[in-house]
């Protein structure tokens, strides 16, 4: 599988944006689709996942209620909406894909997008 995460870009405090996960070469090890961040100096870690063919939902408390993670079968995209975005929502975020759905473990996660960055300034 391949990924090509964008929609990334600077946004002040209260904005919103929209990322998107273009995937191509789906198999059935791809089950579950996340955005993952991560910011400069912490780990990465799981915001939002979706799974490909169910289109069960996870958020993470940091983005629960500001964010909508959805997927688009004919196009082969899955997309980030962030609303009432906040400083600490700034980071590099990535797609990527997983077997499993539940697991957030990072090493969970077998192929990855090159990253999109988020920058939010207050």
């Amino acid at each position: 599988v391949q990924l090509q995460a964008s929609g990334g870009g600077s946004v002040q405090a209260g904005g919103s944006l929209r990322l998107s996960c273009a995937l191509s070469g789906l198999t059935v090890s791809d089950n579950v689709i996340g955005w993952f961040r991560q910011a400069p100096g912490k780990e990465r870690e799981l915001v939002a996942s979706i799974t490909w063919r169910v289109g069960k939902r996870y958020y993470a408390d940091s983005m629960k209620g500001r964010s909508t993670i959805s997927r688009d079968g004919a196009m082969n995209t899955v997309d980030l909406q962030m609303d009432s975005l906040k400083s600490g929502d700034t980071a590099i975020y990535y797609c990527a894909t997983s077997a499993t759905p539940g697991l957030h473990s990072v090493s969970n996660w077998h192929s990855w997008g090159q990253g999109t960055l988020v920058t939010v300034s207050s």
